[in-house]
């Protein structure tokens, strides 16, 4: 399980080292930095399948999710204004997570100047990586490393050595260097980080993907825009969870029952059954709000649970009366697996501590300070024990 997750120079964190327990729930109000926090998790997926760069490239490059505030925290507090200056440490952004096996921090920075013309010179390289075992890295823990294109690692005698290997500085070592011989705690993270799971975009509007039938294939992970949901929904009720379905359904829609049915050749769709009246209603029939909480029971009931669900904003177009039976969804997947809930919904909290235990929660509260985003309440000794790589 993830233990930490820590993150220094990216838009409003300019410094955030979090706690995770098995559901962690991010709240605050809009504009402290719960996006961004979303947006990370997003990068460290990214990165673990070679597209770090990418993927700050559709943000805007690195220019510009940098912290756009001074270096120091004492900057611009005590009514001062906020004065720029010459920057002292290196042009970083730098994220990382530990958990109880092995933990993983990357650095990405600007390219040093090389005087080679090039339509690139924005594109972050990677300065630093770091794969470590237990949850906090130090000097004995440190299993493998990369320092610029140079990777080092462990050997089975336990001594340091030049691994041979030579990244280009787009590359991670996580997707070029994971190997069960030569490097199996790479491989382990690599595959732990892509085994994790984001939903954030379901459509509803009369074209959603949902609102079609899908082709009859076995789906025991449902795909991220939910157009293989009666598929999955189906799939949950032959491998004998039929049952859950039908309690979310009757949780949220009282007297309601969903059917998946053939419909052309090799193909099937969705039938909702509601009190008073006298015919189903299709996927494409339903509201909006409906189709989505069905979209929500599909991914959360999956008999193929990632190891790390990152929900953001799950409460998006449900109606209030809807919100419970969220929560007790996904009190349900965090009992199976790890999960972290970005809301700003007061009633899903709410919903979620009833139907969990509190011992395996953790609520982390958003706020800004001078422009920065902090954990609300955690001072520096409140904070879970990180280390990054130096350059």
């Amino acid at each position: 399980m993830l233990r930490v997750l820590a993150v220094e120079g990216y838009r409003s964190l300019h410094r955030v080292v979090l706690p995770l327990a098995p559901l962690t729930v991010v709240s605050g109000a809009n504009g402290t930095g719960k996006t961004s926090l979303y947006r990370v998790l997003r990068l460290l997926a990214a990165t673990s399948r070679g597209g770090a760069v990418a993927a700050l490239a559709a943000e805007g490059g690195l220019s510009s999710v940098l912290w756009a505030g001074p270096e120091s925290p004492t900057d611009g507090r005590g009514g001062h204004p906020v004065q720029g200056t010459v920057r002292r440490g290196p042009v970083a952004v730098r994220v990382g997570f530990a958990g109880d096996e092995y933990g993983y921090a990357v650095d990405l920075g600007l390219p040093a100047p090389d005087g080679v013309p090039t339509m690139f010179s924005r594109d972050p390289h990677i300065k630093r990586e770091a794969v470590w075992s237990g949850p906090v890295l130090r000097k004995a823990s440190l299993l493998t490393e990369r320092r610029g294109q140079v990777v080092h690692w462990r050997d089975a005698d336990d001594r340091w050595v030049d691994s041979g290997r030579r990244l280009a500085p787009q590359d991670s070592v996580l997707s070029e260097v994971a190997d069960a011989r030569t490097a199996p705690e790479v491989l382990a993270v690599r595959e732990q980080v892509r085994s994790w799971r984001f939903y954030d975009a379901f459509r509803t509007d009369p074209a959603a993907p949902a609102r079609s039938s899908a082709p009859g294939t076995f789906t025991p992970v449902m795909a991220d825009d939910g157009s293989d949901l009666a598929s999955a929904l189906q799939t949950v009720e032959e491998l004998g969870h039929g049952a859950a379905v039908a309690d979310a359904v009757e949780q949220a829609f009282p007297g309601s029952r969903l059917q998946v049915v053939p419909t052309d050749v090799g193909r099937l769709g969705l039938r909702l059954h509601q009190h008073g009246l006298l015919r189903p209603l299709s996927a494409g029939e339903l509201s909006d709000g409906t189709l989505r909480y069905l979209l929500w029971v599909a991914a959360l009931l999956t008999p193929r649970p990632p190891q790390l669900f990152v929900l953001n904003e799950p409460e998006t177009s449900l109606h209030p009366d809807l919100v419970p039976a969220l929560g007790r969804l996904v009190a349900q997947a965090a009992a199976r697996t790890q999960t972290v809930v970005v809301t700003h919904s007061d009633a899903l909290r709410r919903a979620m501590a009833d139907a969990g235990d509190p011992a395996e929660r953790a609520d982390v509260e958003l706020v800004k300070d001078t422009g920065r985003t902090v954990v609300a309440d955690q001072g520096r000794l409140d904070e879970p024990p990180w280390h990054w790589p130096s350059r």
